[in-house]
């Protein structure tokens, strides 16, 4: 039983094969719907009073925001 050599025969065509890009099967993008009630960090310019008013009130202020936004939409309707 023969043995195959430790080395390839051509180095050159070794090396070439190991920097080769590797060819991988692209798969399509799984979209997940958006979980109901999640919240999305952003940025928003508001006034500063407006954004003093929210806050006097003490910690929960994003949700006040969020409440008073929510209601605004509805109205809309």
């Amino acid at each position: 039983m023969t043995n195959p050599p430790r080395r390839p025969v051509n180095p050159i065509d070794a090396a070439e094969a190991l920097f080769k890009p590797a060819k991988k099967k692209l798969e399509q993008a799984v979209e997940r719907p958006a979980l109901p009630n999640t919240k999305e960090l952003v940025s928003l310019k508001i006034d500063s009073d407006v954004l003093a008013f929210f806050q006097e009130n003490g910690p929960g202020w994003q949700d006040r925001i969020n409440d008073v936004l929510r209601a605004a939409m509805k109205n809309r309707v």
